[in-house]
């Protein structure tokens, strides 16, 4: 059954899906080895105030002579003045992003895509489950949770990591329990000092106590993590339309021009990232996958 994604946003165009904007790098933060955080800010500031995003929803940045990449947005929606990308150096474009400085200026497009669904999750629990650099598109989530937060239940996070050193963010934890949000760590190997969970994030599922129908869960981080994630969640019977996936890959043009992202018939940077299992269920089985 082909399910429509209702999570989906009209980008900024002008006019032009393509068209990009200047914008300063305002600041940049190292957040762990080869992963830093760059916020920008538009030079126009009409074209600042016109900018909104949801959570969940990507940009495409430009380094002209270089190349554009996609990147989540990891700042606060409450403020998309201010908009923050957390990157890791990997490829071409991204290594010359880690050359950067304060007040270099980028080409800036978006946003794109579909959004975690927020609105649904009023009312209801929140089991975030994330691996990664996939804490990125997850966090402006958290800092809507926290903007209005009297509007959740139970929130948790369940974070993991090849070690403590590979963790985002974690200057921020403290924050974000005193806003009664439940952060549960684990690492792949122990290490000296570390006095968290050790293993794969899944099996932290094995620590909580979840009431099913009344639960969304948002996930995001390496596919083969998302896989047992689903399982997990079922076997709790989470219902599937309550369970959100983010699948951030291969995408290139960002409007559905270009096929690099489709999964099936659905294109990855406009129908998704964010798609329930519901939405995503049939390619599951699909190998690759």
């Amino acid at each position: 059954m082909n399910v429509p994604n209702t999570l989906t946003a009209t980008p900024m165009t002008n006019g032009n899906p393509m068209q990009d904007y200047p914008a300063v790098v305002t600041e940049i933060t190292e957040d762990a080895v080869a992963v830093a955080t760059y916020m920008l800010a538009f030079q126009d500031v009409d074209v600042g105030q016109q900018f909104n995003f949801s959570a969940g929803q990507f940009n495409m940045i430009l380094l002209p002579g270089i190349g554009e990449v996609p990147i989540s947005i990891s700042s606060d929606p409450g403020t998309p003045q201010s908009l923050g990308h957390t990157i890791r150096y990997a490829g071409n474009v991204t290594s010359a992003i880690a050359r950067l400085q304060t007040g270099d200026i980028v080409g800036l497009r978006g946003p794109y895509g579909s959004h975690w669904p927020m609105d649904k999750a009023i009312g209801q629990d929140i089991c975030i489950v994330t691996g990664g650099i996939g804490l990125a598109p997850l966090r402006p989530a958290i800092y809507e949770i926290i903007n209005k937060r009297d509007d959740y239940g139970q929130v948790i996070l369940l974070y993991g990591a090849r070690t403590s050193a590979d963790m985002l963010y974690t200057d921020e934890f403290d924050t974000w329990q005193n806003h009664d949000i439940q952060v549960h760590t684990t690492i792949d190997r122990a290490e000296e000092g570390w006095s968290g969970h050790v293993g794969v994030v899944p099996m932290l599922f094995y620590h909580l106590r979840l009431d099913p129908a009344n639960t969304l869960v948002l996930t995001c981080g390496p596919e083969i993590m998302m896989r047992f994630v689903i399982y997990e969640a079922l076997a709790r019977r989470i219902p599937r339309e309550n369970i959100y996936v983010s699948m951030e890959r291969n995408m290139k043009c960002g409007v559905g021009f270009c096929g690099h992202c489709q999964i099936g018939p659905k294109f990855m940077c406009k129908e998704g990232p964010v798609l329930s299992f519901a939405q995503f269920e049939p390619f599951f089985g699909v190998e690759d996958f």
